[in-house]
């Protein structure tokens, strides 16, 4: 039974972050489900992050085991996500984390993690936007301060870690202490972006 991969955007932004690398990715024969989470603009932002996707998730019935890649700030969310889908009997077959935050053991904040995770040139968590350049909507004041859901015994599912920025991000440094596979696609977009992250994929 073939992997799925389900591409997850960045809390408070939408699905066109990824632009066109879904259509890219099909055509080079994966199978792609992408959530549209809408409804995280209000506390609990994370929970309700997380279980708007299990849903999605849910809703497109993907077969075969799921690869999660999470864009930006859905990286620290990896694992709630990853337990929501076992709990659902849904195997995982890995993590992809795309120019994002690591998920922490621990109570912390978004804030946390970037101020830890943040590359010289500027802060970690944002994918560069590969579609429209679509804005993100609007941040809550208390977003970044809100405690994300406890992380224990994760990874349960080989990790991988791609960064597209030129300077790369602290999270692609710590993913290589952590013998994780990494790929560094500078500015990479379409078919390159695509086959960089399939080609991450197949490492794990």
């Amino acid at each position: 039974m073939s992997t799925s991969l389900v591409l997850l955007h960045s809390p408070l932004s939408t699905a066109a972050q990824w632009g066109g690398l879904p259509g890219e990715l099909r055509a080079l024969g994966a199978h792609v489900t992408v959530p549209e989470i809408t409804d995280d603009d209000r506390p609990p932002y994370a929970a309700r992050y997380i279980a708007r996707a299990s849903l999605e998730i849910a809703a497109n019935a993907p077969g075969g085991p799921l690869l999660l890649a999470a864009a930006g700030a859905a990286g620290p969310l990896l694992p709630g996500i990853g337990a929501a889908q076992r709990a659902a009997r849904r195997p995982i077959a890995g993590y992809l984390l795309i120019d994002a935050l690591l998920p922490q053991p621990g109570t912390v904040t978004r804030e946390d993690l970037h101020a830890a995770q943040a590359a010289p040139a500027g802060p970690a968590g944002r994918i560069p936007e590969h579609g429209t350049g679509a804005p993100p909507r609007r941040r809550p004041p208390d977003f970044s301060t809100e405690p994300l859901p406890s992380v224990a015994d994760w990874p349960d599912a080989p990790c991988g870690y791609l960064a597209t920025c030129d300077s790369g991000t602290r999270g692609a440094h710590l993913a290589s202490l952590r013998g994780w596979p990494a790929g560094h696609a500078p500015g990479a977009t379409g078919t390159a972006l695509a086959r960089a992250l399939l080609d991450l994929a197949a490492r794990l």
